[in-house]
């Protein structure tokens, strides 16, 4: 079953009427009344609009845009993705996926004209998030029928997200964080959060025996310098603690062995 909508003839309004920030859209220049949303809604929508929007493949994405699909057809989904420019005013076109979510008090007719406009005016897919009754995600495409995915199932928006989302990612807090994770991993280079435990394991190995190999120098002219009798300098010894090259250690190492004091180890290092 696709979006229906309802025959009308063309109202008086157009999209320049409005100002943002006006409870109305429009379709075919009839005001539709858009009421504020209730608290079990208006959590999900900014978890929605989280998980999508930094989905590694997006690159905008907005909440209540404004879309002017028409002259006298105004429609704000309550999240878009693509096609949402850093700029003021209406946008023209409409969003590549749309989000929408429904719950107690609903008004079916108004939703499906919703619908019908924006998959009509070129949405290439189109999320119900039914909060009533049993948790589902109605997916409309244009010229398809209307299929349902249910919780435990992923969605998936080929050419717009990278990501599959789960339905739960939807509404959840928790999955809505752990997708939000991943995304935001996945634009800094790392495919999740287990590959970025083992980078920073890989990291702490490395500076690890990096930190070995200076300490045992460090050690090994401390040795040397006691053996010969040469006394360090609370100064010298600071040095020595603080030197984080290998070179500039072998070097102190190999004066040590022929210096006649501390002192004269690293004098001719510079120092």
């Amino acid at each position: 079953m696709q979006a229906r909508r309802r025959t009308a003839d063309r109202g008086p309004f157009r999209a320049e009427h409005l100002r943002s920030g006006d409870p109305y859209e429009l379709s075919n220049g009839h005001p539709v009344y858009c009421a504020p949303t209730g608290g079990r809604a208006s959590g999900p929508n900014h978890l929605g609009s989280s998980v999508v929007g930094w989905d590694p493949a997006v690159k905008e994405a907005g909440v209540d845009t404004g879309y002017s699909v028409a002259p006298g057809t105004l429609r704000a989904p309550d999240v878009a993705v693509g096609n949402v420019p850093d700029r003021p005013g209406w946008v023209k076109g409409v969003p590549e996926l749309a989000i929408e979510y429904a719950d107690v008090g609903q008004d079916e007719d108004k939703l499906q004209d919703k619908i019908a406009d924006l998959l009509a005016a070129g949405t290439r897919l189109l999320w119900v998030v039914r909060l009533n009754g049993p948790r589902r995600v109605e997916v409309h495409e244009p010229r398809k029928a209307v299929r349902f995915v249910l919780p435990g199932q992923a969605l998936s928006a080929p050419g717009i997200l990278k990501n599959p989302v789960r339905v739960e990612a939807l509404y959840d807090r928790s999955e809505a964080e752990k997708a939000t994770l991943t995304n935001l991993l996945q634009r800094h280079g790392y495919e999740d959060l287990d590959a970025v435990l083992a980078a920073g394991r890989e990291q702490g190995r490395e500076e690890g025996r990096e930190e070995g190999i200076l300490e045992g120098k460090r050690d090994a002219l401390r040795r040397v310098l006691d053996r010969r009798g040469l006394r360090l300098s609370k100064a010298a010894a600071a040095k020595i603690s603080s030197c984080k090259s290998e070179r500039e250690l072998d070097g102190w190492l190999d004066r040590a062995l022929v210096a006649s004091s501390a002192a004269e180890v690293f004098k001719r290092a510079g120092r």
